[in-house]
């Protein structure tokens, strides 16, 4: 691949696609890393509570974060110790969250003069913790809650480090787009995989106990009970990831700010495809921004949510076509 120039600098002189493509792949392989530990944090919590909705399966997070056929899934599905070792450790898997780390640091060793040195350390630190060797017998303990925890944090360290001391150059905007993509693939996925066990009813009614898993997975669960006060839950709830631009984790937020993060970038570098980019992008927000729930359930809400996730992934595959030299 030939590194092509952006406009925009970074350091010195001028944004290479290499950097660019970088940038952009680091961030998203780091909200991926963070995303997957919410929710195996909140699956291992519930997993530790029988509750009222029976046995706890990790068959929903298997088929999200992994690349195993139904077989392998079935044997993994009701072990702990087992789902974690294979989410967190097995390099094999390309989601777990090694594999994530250890593609993150890779595009931030490519590219070390043009992200902060706090950036760098941090994301070298979580390379060095999730590749430990004692790692995996932790996971498999008693400490595999509080292992858990530890390393959400640091995901969380990584956020907070990069926001206060990257500038706010060309940099900035590929790292955000990164991050703002892979938050509503994620936001889209979780949120099938939880409608997908009521059929993808929406005028039914299930407790907010049922909802737990998806609203804390996604950091949402606190807000709801703040928010909501209607007892039409499933209602609620769809309302909250789809259109609560309130919401860091819904589809409307992540594309609100996209958005932002896009039209910087196409008018700092203007390129041959702008207005094919911009009337992408359009489509793909005017579809969330002016849906409502009865145009949901015209489509039916499995459709929504999967040509959302689709549309998503084309977009990413189109900035990388025109900024990253992708052939």
């Amino acid at each position: 691949m030939v590194a092509s120039p952006l406009q925009g600098e970074v350091g010195r002189g001028f944004m290479l696609s290499r950097v660019a493509d970088s940038m952009f792949w680091m961030n998203r392989y780091m909200e991926r890393a963070e995303s997957l530990l919410r929710v195996l944090h909140t699956n291992y919590v519930l997993s530790l509570d029988k509750g009222p909705y029976g046995v706890h399966t990790w068959k929903p997070v298997l088929q999200i974060f992994g690349s195993l056929n139904e077989e392998e899934i079935n044997e993994l599905e009701f072990s702990s110790p087992d789902v974690l070792k294979y989410l967190i450790t097995n390099s094999k898997n390309t989601n777990s969250l090694r594999s994530l780390v250890n593609k993150a640091r890779e595009n931030a060793r490519g590219m070390q003069d043009h992200i902060t040195k706090e950036v760098w350390e941090e994301v070298n630190f979580i390379y060095h913790t999730v590749n430990n060797p004692l790692l995996e017998k932790h996971l498999s303990g008693e400490h595999a809650l509080a292992t858990l925890t530890n390393l959400l944090k640091h995901c969380l360290t990584y956020v907070g480090v990069t926001d206060t001391t990257m500038p706010r150059g060309m940099g900035w905007c590929f790292m955000s787009a990164g991050r703002f993509v892979e938050r509503g693939i994620v936001t889209a996925d979780v949120t099938l995989k939880q409608f997908e066990q009521i059929g993808f009813v929406i005028d039914d009614h299930k407790d907010i106990l049922y909802w737990r898993n998806l609203l804390l997975s996604l950091s949402g669960y606190e807000l709801h009970l703040k928010t909501y006060r209607s007892s039409t839950t499933n209602s609620n709830v769809l309302n909250e990831v789809v259109f609560n631009t309130n919401f860091p984790r819904s589809i409307s937020y992540t594309l609100n700010r996209l958005e932002k993060y896009v039209k910087d970038i196409l008018e700092e570098n203007d390129p041959p495809s702008k207005q094919t980019i911009q009337r992408e992008y359009g489509r793909i927000h005017s579809r969330v921004k002016f849906a409502d729930e009865n145009f949901i359930k015209q489509v039916s809400l499995q459709r929504f949510l999967e040509e959302t996730k689709t549309d998503l992934l084309k977009f990413s595959q189109l900035l990388g076509q025109q900024f990253f030299s992708y052939t």
